[in-house]
């Protein structure tokens, strides 16, 4: 029996957040806009209680979707909220990057191949060279 992978609708590119506003407009400008095998590609910011307009700075920016923690609860809680709100609002892939920019969305289609090509269902990136 042969099984192939369904055609990938759906990208959510989350990004964690925490007085990231003066960060967040780079970060966002680094999510690539298409990608050869993805139908959409969205953004998600989850703010963990920023006290500098992070969320406005997010909506500002044109980003798709903000989920707000009204206190700092700290990164595991913020990723863990950007995981079920992705699942809910229907993602087929969730990539995480931070809204301080030290991954580049540049970065993005080469480490989602290995799941777009129906090699791994998970992959974890490395900054390293």
């Amino acid at each position: 029996m042969l099984f192939t992978r369904q055609s990938t609708s759906e990208i959510m590119v989350q990004i964690p957040c925490l007085n990231e506003s003066e960060s967040l407009p780079s970060v966002i400008r680094g999510v690539p806009h298409s990608i050869e095998g993805v139908d959409s590609i969205t953004i998600l910011v989850i703010d963990d209680g920023s006290l500098d307009g992070t969320p406005d700075r997010a909506l500002d920016l044109g980003v798709d979707h903000v989920v707000r923690h009204r206190h700092n609860r700290g990164l595991a809680a913020a990723f863990s909220t950007g995981l079920d709100a992705c699942l809910k609002l229907g993602a087929d892939i969730i990539v995480n990057t931070d809204g301080d920019g030290q991954y580049s969305g540049a970065d993005i289609p080469k480490l989602i191949e290995p799941i777009l090509a129906g090699r791994a269902d998970m992959v974890i990136g490395d900054r390293r060279p």
